[in-house]
């Protein structure tokens, strides 16, 4: 598994769900989601990897991936990790790590993909600085050796499309589609302004200087 997600990726956050994760996801994948993230970091594990089944189940369907928040993939494969660590990351089929800056993005290794945030305002990634907005992200995408995700702020079809435009193969989103009063229609709406920029730019091969 060392295909980078793309498009639109669903975070999880079932305090602002309007309906149950497993509900979310399956209109998320209706409008075309492949890539989910279960977070939900404060459910005991037991009960976090029985979610985890439900949501990989719903996602195998479809031909997606359920990617963990943690070094723990709960019985998959692919997981997202901080940029606190771990360092080095666990061996799996896919690693995904959260940045933030030019130093976050040159400590990665064997990392398939990265996320950068905030791009656009948000009150779920405080403590982050400043947006990077989109010329922000892509001049921090220019400097990385890994496929980047748009995270932070992305709610509308336009902020998707500009996030792409940047060079992101995709964007990371949550309220967007986690308080919509249709998931699914959500979802369709963000992925067909994602796939309407044409194939994005692939990580350059930036020298160590840029990095």
């Amino acid at each position: 598994m060392s295909r980078a997600p793309t498009g639109v990726v669903l975070l999880t956050d079932r305090r602002q769900a309007r309906r149950s994760l497993a509900d979310v996801v399956a209109g998320a994948v209706a409008g075309g989601v492949r890539w989910v993230v279960l977070r939900e970091k404060d459910l005991p594990r037991a009960e976090r990897a029985a979610l985890a089944a439900e949501l990989r189940a719903i996602l195998a369907e479809a031909g997606g991936t359920l990617i963990v928040a943690g070094p723990d993939p709960l019985g998959g494969d692919a997981v997202h990790l901080p940029a606190a660590g771990p360092y080095p990351p666990p061996r799996l089929g896919l690693v995904g790590r959260s940045c933030h800056d030019r130093a976050e993005l040159a400590r990665l290794t064997t990392e398939g993909y990265a996320t950068l945030s905030p791009v656009y305002p948000t009150s779920t990634k405080p403590g982050y600085g400043p947006p990077l907005r989109p010329d922000g992200l892509g001049a921090l995408i220019a400097a990385s050796a890994v496929p980047v995700l748009a995270l932070g702020g992305v709610q509308s079809p336009d902020q998707v499309a500009a996030c792409v435009e940047a060079g992101a193969v995709g964007v990371a989103v949550l309220g967007a589609v986690m308080r919509a009063d249709d998931p699914g229609a959500a979802a369709t709406a963000l992925t067909a302004a994602a796939t309407a920029q044409g194939r994005p730019r692939l990580p350059s091969a930036a020298t160590e200087e840029e990095r």
